[in-house]
C-alpha cells in the first residue's frame, strides 16, 4: 500500500511538472542603450511575475551592432521569439521570410483597434499585413520659445509655414547674437527642407511616398518654390554655422534662447525639461502649408516574431501585453516617443501634457498628411550624404538651386 501511495505521488509530481514547464523567450533588443534596457527589464519583470511560467531572455547588444546583430540571427534561425524591427530593417526581414505575418493575431487582438492612424500605417506598411506591432512613433512638430517671442515683440504664434518664416525672419538680429530658427544642417537634414519644399506641392498628396521612382517633384515650379523660402529662412534668420547643426547644437541653441523655433520629434522634450525651465517652452503642431496641410514624415519601431519561432503564442501574448494601451503607454512615456493607441492620449496625463498634446493633433487633424520615404529603394542608402553636400553647397552659395534640383531628379529616376 505504501509503495503504491509512493508511486502515485511520483505520477503526480510528475505529471505538474511536465504541464508547468516553463518556456524562455528569447528577446532581441536593437533600440539599446542603458536607460531603455533597464526600462525594459522591469517591464519584463513585472510581466514574469503575472506569469510565472514563462520566462524572458532579453539580448541588448551595443546600439551600433544592433541592427547587424538582428540581420545575423535572423538568417541563421538562431533561437529568437520576439525581435525590434525598424521601419528600415522591416522589407528585408519580410523579404527573406524571417517574420510571421500578424494578421490572425490582429484579427483577435482588442487593442488593434485602438491604434492611431500613423501606427497602424505602421503596422500594415508592407503588403497590408502586420508583420509587427508598432512600439514608438517619432514624428515631429514645433518648439517655441515663447518668453523670446516676446522679448522680440512677438505676441503670436505662426499658423502657417509662412508666417514661420516672416516671424523668424523679423526677430533675428545678429549684433544681439539672436536668430530666428533652429536649422538642421547634418544627419538626415533632408527631412527639414521637404517638410518646407513639399507642402508648395499639392500632387504630393496622391502619391505613396514623399519621393517616388514614377514621379518627382523636385524639378517642378510648386517644390522649387518651397526650396527657395528654406534658403531664404536660412539666409536671414539662422547663423552661419548653423549648416553645419546636428542635434546636439540643435538643443542647444534652443535652450541657450538664441533660437525661438525648434523642429524636433517628441524625445526632445525630456532631454530640453532636464536643461530648462519647462515653462519657458511650449510644442505646438507644425504650421500648415500654402494648400491647407503638410505632410509629415514619421518613423516607428516595433516588434515581430521570427518566422521559425517555436514559442509563438507565447512570444504574442507577451508583445500583446506590452504594447497594451497601459503599458505601451508607461514605456514611451519614460522612453520619451510616441504611444501607439488613441486611448493613451485621452486617458495617461503624461500625454495629456500640452508639450505632447501637439503630436496628438496631428496625428488626428486632416491638416497633416503622413508621408513615408521608399527605404526599400536602392537609391535611398546613399541619398542622406548625396542631399547634405548638395544643401550645404547651396546653401554656402557654391551651386545653384536649378542645377541641384535637376541633379535630384535624375538621381531618382
Amino acid at each position: 500500500m505504501k509503495k503504491l501511495t509512493l508511486l502515485l505521488l511520483c505520477l503526480v509530481l510528475l505529471f505538474s511538472i511536465s504541464f508547468s514547464k516553463t518556456v524562455t523567450l528569447n528577446y532581441l533588443e536593437v533600440m539599446t542603450s542603458p536607460e531603455r534596457t533597464k526600462l525594459l527589464k522591469d517591464m519584463i519583470s513585472k510581466y514574469e511575475k503575472e506569469n510565472p511560467d514563462i520566462k524572458i531572455n532579453l539580448i541588448s547588444p551595443p546600439y551600433e551592432q544592433a541592427d547587424q546583430k538582428a540581420t545575423l540571427m535572423l538568417n541563421t534561425n538562431q533561437k529568437l521569439d520576439i525581435v525590434e524591427i525598424r521601419d528600415y530593417t522591416l522589407k528585408q526581414f519580410v523579404n527573406n521570410g524571417k517574420l510571421e505575418d500578424l494578421s490572425k493575431y490582429f484579427e483577435n487582438w482588442k487593442d488593434a483597434e485602438d491604434l492611431t492612424a500613423v501606427a497602424k500605417k505602421a503596422a500594415y506598411t508592407l503588403d497590408n499585413k502586420p508583420y509587427l506591432v508598432p512600439q514608438c512613433i517619432f514624428i515631429k512638430a514645433l518648439f517655441v520659445r515663447e518668453d523670446v517671442l516676446k522679448q522680440n515683440g512677438i505676441n503670436t504664434l505662426p499658423k502657417t509655414i509662412d508666417e514661420l518664416i516672416d516671424i523668424a525672419i523679423k526677430i533675428t538680429d545678429p549684433s544681439k547674437n539672436q536668430y530666428g530658427f533652429t536649422w538642421r544642417g547634418k544627419s538626415s537634414e533632408f527631412k527639414y527642407s521637404d517638410l518646407f519644399a513639399s507642402a508648395e506641392v499639392e500632387n504630393i498628396k496622391n502619391e505613396k511616398y514623399i519621393y517616388s521612382t514614377e514621379k518627382e517633384f523636385f524639378n517642378t515650379e510648386d517644390y522649387k518654390r518651397g526650396m527657395e523660402k528654406y534658403i531664404k529662412l536660412f539666409k536671414e534668420a539662422v547663423p552661419k554655422d548653423g549648416v553645419n547643426w546636428g542635434f546636439n547644437e540643435q538643443i542647444n541653441s534652443f535652450v541657450s534662447g538664441m533660437t525661438p523655433f525648434l523642429i524636433q520629434d517628441s524625445d526632445a522634450i525630456p532631454l530640453i525639461n532636464n536643461l530648462m525651465d519647462e515653462n519657458k517652452y511650449t510644442v505646438i503642431p507644425i504650421p500648415e502649408g500654402p494648400h491647407g496641410y503638410t505632410y509629415l514624415d514619421y518613423g516607428f519601431t516595433g516588434v515581430g516574431i521570427p518566422s521559425y519561432s517555436k514559442n509563438k503564442i507565447e512570444a504574442w501574448n507577451f508583445i500583446k501585453w506590452l504594447n497594451s494601451p497601459e503599458q505601451n503607454g508607461y514605456f514611451n512615456e519614460h522612453y520619451g516617443a510616441l504611444p501607439v493607441h488613441k486611448s493613451t492620449y485621452e486617458n495617461n496625463e503624461h500625454f495629456k501634457n500640452e508639450k505632447y498634446a501637439a503630436y496628438g493633433k496631428e496625428m488626428v487633424s486632416e491638416k497633416y498628411i503622413f508621408k513615408t520615404y521608399p527605404l526599400d529603394s536602392e537609391r535611398w542608402p546613399g541619398w542622406s550624404q548625396i542631399h547634405e553636400v548638395d544643401m550645404q553647397n547651396l546653401l554656402l552659395g557654391n551651386t545653384e538651386l536649378k542645377r541641384v534640383l535637376k541633379k535630384w531628379e535624375a538621381y531618382w529616376n
